[in-house]
């Protein structure tokens, strides 16, 4: 049986076996790579050698009943690319070449989805038939003849907006006709748009709220939620349903949570987006998290540390052996700091093995292993596991039970290196939440090494960055004198094109380094209290996350009122 793949995927395997170009055994070999790497199924099939780009193509062309042709950019009249809006080329990753006997050909980047060639008829307006192509030569091709941007989603709202409100204005229970609208050309459109607007503007998470009253649309960009323009209410159903058909999530359920995952090319880059469904008052909320490897900059100098934490930093992660938290809340670069500490002591000497809920991003060269707790591969599970395997240091994505935390123990009295995260407020925290799990106070100190807890903050927009003279009560929060600052003044963005008015423009983290000293070993083998570590911490040297942000505030990179709203008072 073959595993569990979408149609594209499976389009393909079928392919191969019917032709005799692979057998089973080597094409769950590459969809074992597939799903670990998340690299794209055909680019592994190519570095497998098992067959030639140019070769599969032509197959899938004659399997189709169509033609795998080359494009050339300077044979496609105006005319022609005027038959597709640049939202359905983009959004459907397909080029039109020219028109035969009323028929348009078009080149799609997948001509294997049914789906898209079914709702293509719709969307353009006439018969179209899909060719293959080679996917640079179209990507290529979509960025010459539909540039980013070109596409409006206030037309397409518009649209909506001007169909008759019955036509959308339907039952939850109406199982039959959710289906029918999921699949309209405008409703279809609208989603995509949406979903390449929040790629462009590099959200991590993308909010459909359905309320008494309206239909809210939310993007979550650089930490903070931006309003687009309400859709019509009438509208949210459909755009729900659409969703949860894009994710092949159950769309008669709506009693019960679901998670889903959608992949797709969008703005000519792979992403992945993870879907979480809530029943709620009003119907279904829908988050999208948003997981775009192209955006991802896995470099410890470029996280933001300050020199002496990240001279820290990486004394702790060459040791040998010992557990190293990163802790702080949901989304707050945590793993990111990981990672980039997994790709800076990836040598060929050392082997490194993860555990993760989900496998993010691919590791070049490091065995990546997902959780799934349905099938009990927990995170305890996967470190028994792994101490089979001979590894030299390990990343566990998170301790969330006593079992975890003694096999990570375990692991570090053994002779490895485990990196892991905890949710906790500030650094010394993560020890009294050990404690509290039930781990032994001496297995804590005589294996922990360090633990590092961030937050992301903003940074302020350069384009339209604007100093000012901190007022006395700013500085009273911050725990600062104007003689403590020199003199210098603080600075916040007046907001711009750039930023879209944010007045901010990316994120930056801020950290503190809590190193166990002979000291802390000593506080937590007596369980003191946290607030006693932290101070101790303190006193032997460690920057707190505040005291980090207000030097980021002094040197203009962020604002006062960021530190204060992430940071508590040391």
């Amino acid at each position: 049986m073959p595993p569990v793949m979408d149609a594209e995927v499976s389009a393909i395997w079928h392919l191969l076996l019917d032709s005799g170009k692979a057998d089973e055994e080597q094409l769950e070999e590459v969809f074992d790579e597939h799903e670990r790497t998340g690299r794209p199924f055909t680019t592994v099939l190519y570095n497998y050698e098992i067959i030639q780009e140019d070769e599969l193509l032509a197959m899938i062309a004659e399997n189709l009943g169509t033609e795998f042709v080359q494009i050339h950019l300077g044979e496609i009249p105006d005319e022609i690319i005027a038959t597709v809006k640049t939202e359905v080329a983009r959004m459907y990753q397909i080029v039109p070449l020219y028109e035969e006997d009323g028929v348009l050909h078009v080149v799609a980047l997948e001509p294997t989805n049914y789906r898209m060639i079914d709702e293509l008829h719709f969307l353009v307006g006439r018969e179209c038939r899909v060719l293959v192509g080679r996917p640079h030569e179209i990507e290529e091709a979509l960025e010459h003849f539909y540039p980013e941007g070109a596409g409006s989603l206030q037309d397409v709202l518009g649209e909506l907006e001007s169909t008759h409100k019955e036509r959308y204005d339907i039952s939850a229970d109406d199982i039959e006709s959710l289906e029918a609208v999921a699949s309209d050309a405008p409703i279809v459109k609208f989603v995509n748009l949406i979903l390449a607007q929040a790629i462009k503007d590099q959200a991590s998470d993308i909010h459909f709220e359905p309320f008494a009253d309206e239909f809210r649309i939310r993007y979550r960009i650089d930490g903070a939620l931006y309003e687009m323009a309400p859709p019509p209410k009438h509208l949210a159903t459909p755009v729900i349903s659409r969703i949860k058909v894009m994710s092949n999530l159950n769309i008669a359920e709506r009693r019960l949570p679901q998670d889903g995952r959608i992949e797709r090319r969008i703005n000519g880059r792979q992403v992945d987006l993870r879907v979480s469904s809530l029943p709620t008052q009003y119907g279904e909320s829908v988050v999208l998290r948003v997981l775009d490897r192209s955006v991802v900059d896995l470099d410890l100098d470029k996280l933001g540390m300050n020199p002496d934490v990240l001279h820290k930093v990486r004394l702790i992660i060459h040791r040998p052996n010992g557990i190293f938290i990163v802790t702080g809340p949901t989304g707050c670069g945590k793993t990111t700091t990981l990672y980039s500490g997994l790709k800076e002591i990836n040598t060929i000497e050392d082997k490194l093995l993860t555990a993760e809920d989900p496998v993010e991003y691919d590791l070049e060269g490091i065995m990546q292993l997902q959780v799934r707790e349905a099938v009990k591969m927990t995170f305890a599970n996967a470190l028994r596991s792994f101490l089979r395997q001979d590894p030299d240091r390990i990343m566990v994505g998170e301790i969330r039970d006593v079992e975890t935390a003694s096999m990570a123990i375990q692991a570090s009295l053994t002779g490895h290196l485990v990196m892991t995260t905890l949710h906790t407020n500030d650094a010394a925290g993560a020890i009294t939440r050990l404690l509290d799990m039930g781990v032994e106070p001496f297995l804590i100190s005589s294996t922990l090494v360090g633990v590092l807890a961030q937050r992301l903050i903003r940074r302020v927009c350069t384009a339209c960055k604007t100093a000012y003279e901190p007022k006395d009560e700013e500085l009273e929060l911050l725990g600062m004198t104007r003689e403590a600052i020199g003199g210098k003044p603080f600075h916040y963005g007046r907001g711009c094109e750039v930023c879209s008015n944010t007045g901010f423009r990316g994120r930056l983290g801020i950290f503190e380094l809590l190193r166990i000293t002979p000291e802390i070993q000593r506080m937590i083998n007596k369980r003191l209290p946290t607030q006693n570590i932290r101070e101790c911490a303190i006193e032997q040297g460690m920057m707190t996350m505040r005291n980090d942000g207000i030097m980021r505030v002094i040197d203009g990179t962020t604002t006062a009122e960021e530190v204060l709203t992430y940071t508590s008072f040391a």
